[in-house]
């Protein structure tokens, strides 16, 4: 059938060259024997082919016999002669040419389809970036135009290593189960695991051909693959392919074309990862940035104590949420209460324990008990929420009594309390009992005069002495001592702006919350 339907385009052709020689010409088909006549005017008999070209025939009607080109069975059959080798050479020149044109013809038929189907995706990927609905789209154009009659998109879901289905022709997706990346019998596994595209026919039994409703057993699956630019290529799921419309395998060039446009569709699948990825990154910050309003709501303005003490704070997580914390209340007959704490670590974790300390202590802080009982209660309240999450907390706890100028103190493990006089050294206000969270035994109280006009109240925590430069040294509590002494007879709101600012210029990037606060009756 191949060989007659180029004899007939090249008719024109044949009858042109019989023109210009002057004599008939016949075409044989010698695939077999006798050779048959394609072309030409039947002589009655047919002919021995020879094994290579030249002279055959009788004495009385010599001929001479050709091959029409390579890879073809068809001869050349004209009378002998000068002229014979030269339309032979002219004749198969025309059969390659137009061999030729119809490979391309079919190229260009196969690339069709293939640039067809690949700007209908970007067509679908430009105008959306839901993943489900581009995959829909797609799965059904890829199916299409290889005569599928089911087809999937599954995505790799790298986390839980699984395979899920997000878009299918034939059946519905939302009945199918997740494919686990280590099952055995699944060829869309094996082809993630492998990263490789594989073609073929199924027995059903192996296939699931029965079971699941299938036509036929062949399948294609390739894999989806994206390859960012300067990184490695990855898997990023699989396109599945079975119920072949016309019988048979899926061929070469339907793999071509579901290759071309897996490429694509690993484009759509790493957009919508990075836009779900970037959303909930944003609804992440959107939470921890209503938790950080939440958090600083939490925290007494230093009004409170206006005409009682002049309170200046400063409390910087290192997170948008942190473990400091702080509060001050008058507790009557001129009574001035300040807590100053610090959960261990930072971030999240701290933040919830810090909104339960902070609830525990606007009770017990509130009453009129002495600071070392109010500590005990603090630790008790919170023994299960602090052993629940293996965390701890330091806690100063301070009660100013003006009429008696004296202060009376309980620090529960925090080394971060000092006094510092109009005149002299600081003294560092010392711990009465370990952190909360790590012992259980009584608290202790300790007393000191105070000069109100005269000694001031620093309280911080170890973020600010902990943070350290690009070198790696430390801000340290000398430096700050420091810093603090050199304005000690600045009000608190410019001591604690000027002592900050000197520490953000020491250390830009510290790794932990930070908080002073500084009093003055």
């Amino acid at each position: 059938d191949d060989a007659a339907a180029l004899l007939k385009r090249l008719g024109p052709v044949l009858r042109a060259l019989e023109a210009a020689v002057g004599f008939e010409l016949r075409i044989w088909d010698a695939a077999g024997q006798p050779p048959l006549l394609l072309a030409g005017k039947d002589p009655g008999y047919r002919p021995v082919i020879p094994p290579a070209a030249g002279k055959a025939g009788s004495a009385d009607v010599p001929r001479w016999f050709g091959p029409v080109g390579a890879g073809t069975d068809l001869w050349l059959d004209l009378p002998p002669g000068p002229h014979a080798e030269a339309t032979l050479a002219l004749f198969s020149l025309c059969v390659r040419a137009d061999r030729d044109a119809s490979h391309l013809s079919a190229e260009l038929a196969s690339r069709f389809e293939e640039i067809d189907l690949l700007y209908t995706i970007s067509e679908v990927l430009g105008h959306t970036v839901r993943l489900r609905q581009a995959a829909e789209i797609i799965v059904r154009a890829v199916s299409a135009v290889v005569g599928a009659r089911r087809a999937s998109i599954a995505v790799f879901d790298a986390e839980a290593r699984v395979l899920r289905t997000v878009a299918a022709q034939g059946f519905s997706a939302d009945r199918t189960a997740d494919i686990p990346l280590d099952d055995p019998e699944s060829i869309a596994a094996r082809v993630v695991r492998e990263a490789r595209p594989l073609v073929g026919v199924a027995p059903a039994e192996k296939s699931g051909a029965a079971r699941r409703g299938y036509r036929s057993g062949a399948y294609m699956s390739v894999p989806i693959s994206f390859q960012p630019p300067g990184g490695a290529s990855r898997c990023v799921g699989v396109i599945n392919l079975t119920d072949r419309a016309e019988a048979g395998r899926f061929t070469a060039t339907d793999q071509k074309l579901v290759s071309a446009a897996a490429n694509q569709i690993g484009v759509a699948i790493e957009l919508a990862r990075l836009v779900a990825q970037e959303r909930q990154q944003q609804r992440l910050h959107d939470e921890l940035q209503l938790a950080h309003d939440l958090q600083l709501s939490l925290l007494p303005d230093p009004a409170v104590l206006h005409g009682d003490a002049r309170v200046a704070v400063r409390c910087l997580p290192a997170d948008l949420v942190g473990g400091d914390f702080y509060t001050f209340n008058r507790l009557g007959g001129g009574l001035v209460g300040v807590m100053l704490g610090d959960v261990a670590s930072h971030g999240i974790a701290a933040a919830l324990i810090m909104a339960a300390v902070m609830s525990a202590a606007g009770i017990h802080a509130s009453a009129a008990d002495t600071p070392d009982l109010t500590l005990e209660a603090l630790r008790d309240s919170l023994a299960a929420k602090l052993a629940a999450a293996e965390s701890y907390l330091t806690v100063f706890y301070g009660i100013f009594d003006p009429s008696n100028r004296r202060l009376t103190w309980a620090s529960a493990g925090h080394p971060h309390a000092f006094r510092v006089p109009r005149n002299g050294r600081p003294e560092r206000l010392a711990a009465t009992a370990p952190p909360l969270g790590l012992g259980s035994g009584p608290v202790g109280v300790l007393t000191m005069p105070w000069h109100p006009a005269d000694d001031l109240l620093c309280l911080w925590t170890d973020g600010l002495v902990d943070a350290a430069n690009a070198a790696g040294e430390r801000f340290g509590e000398a430096r700050l001592l420091a810093a603090l002494g050199a304005r000690r007879d600045c009000p608190p709101e410019q001591i604690v702006a000027h002592v900050m600012a000197e520490a953000d210029s020491f250390a830009p990037h510290p790794a932990d919350d930070r908080t002073l606060l500084v009093l003055r009756l």
